[in-house]
This record gives C-alpha cells, sequence and structure tokens, in this order.
C-alpha cells in the first residue's frame, strides 16, 4: 500500500505495518560504524558481555531507524512533503542482535497546514515491538502530508 495523503487520515487510524526485521550482527555493526558511534557496548562482545545485559546491544539510534523505515510505506510513502519532527523518542526494553521487530502505528493529530494549503500536517505515534510483544522503541512523528490532487 503506497502512503496515504492528509485528507485520507482520521485522528485514531492504526495500522500494524507487514514488515518484520530481524537485526543482525551485520546491521548493528555497519549502523555504528557508519554513524561514527564507538560505544562498546554494540562493537565489543567482551565490554558487552561484562556489562549488566551480558550480550551486544543493538545500537539504539538504528532501533530508531527501523521503526519509522518500517512504517514508512503504509504512511509517507509519495505523499511526504517533510518530516517536521520527532518527539518523546523512549526506548523502554533493549534490542539484541536476533531480535525481530514489528511496527504499529496510530494517528494522533491532524492540522491544515496555514502556510500551505495544498498539504496538511499529521501525527503519528510509531512503536516498535520485538518478538515478545515488548515495546522497545516508540516516538511521536509530525510530517507535513500532501493532500489528494483535487
Amino acid at each position: 500500500m503506497a502512503g496515504r495523503h492528509y485528507d485520507e487520515w482520521q485522528v485514531g487510524d492504526r495500522i500494524v505495518h507487514d514488515i518484520r526485521r530481524t537485526v543482525t550482527e551485520a546491521d548493528n555493526l555497519l549502523f555504528t560504524t557508519m554513524t561514527h558511534n564507538p560505544q562498546p557496548l554494540h562493537l565489543d562482545a567482551e565490554a558487552a558481555k561484562a556489562s549488566e545485559f551480558g550480550q551486544i546491544l543493538v545500537n539504539g539510534t538504528f532501533t530508531f531507524a527501523l521503526m519509522v523505515g518500517l512504517s514508512v510505506g503504509d504512511t509517507t510513502l509519495g505523499t511526504l512533503v517533510a518530516n517536521l519532527g520527532y518527539d518523546k523518542l523512549v526506548m523502554p526494553k533493549p534490542v539484541f542482535i536476533g531480535d525481530t521487530l514489528r511496527a504499529e502505528t496510530e494517528v494522533q493529530e491532524l492540522k491544515d497546514s496555514r502556510s500551505r494549503p495544498e498539504a496538511g500536517i499529521v501525527t503519528f505515534t510509531h512503536r516498535l515491538l520485538n518478538q515478545r510483544d515488548e515495546l522497545v522503541c516508540q516516538c511521536l512523528r509530525t510530517a507535513l502530508l500532501k493532500r489528494r490532487a483535487a
């Protein structure tokens, strides 16, 4: 399903996204090194083993980016003008290599754009859950979306 236009959304709309992703060691290693993050909990198996988690933690910014990415096809693909912000980002549970993650989205607010009559602002809550249905990441995403062509 392609993304929806502003005027196709209603407050309370909820999507359980079909695509799931099992996080690999390569995902974590590449993302962590690509973003120049030297955190040993993400890169050093021995340091991670000695931590309270006992294993490598998946980079939280990868987790966040994956959550948003899993939602795009159903929410804003082809209809996005711009992402305006991400708020209230929380990561209540850690993500480990081998976890399978899935995303859900709910529309919190709709607001007409005052400066762009051809667009409107949608505020989404994105949630990312692991294979045990534990919430591992959540945020509000505010996006400026095109209206349907009249």
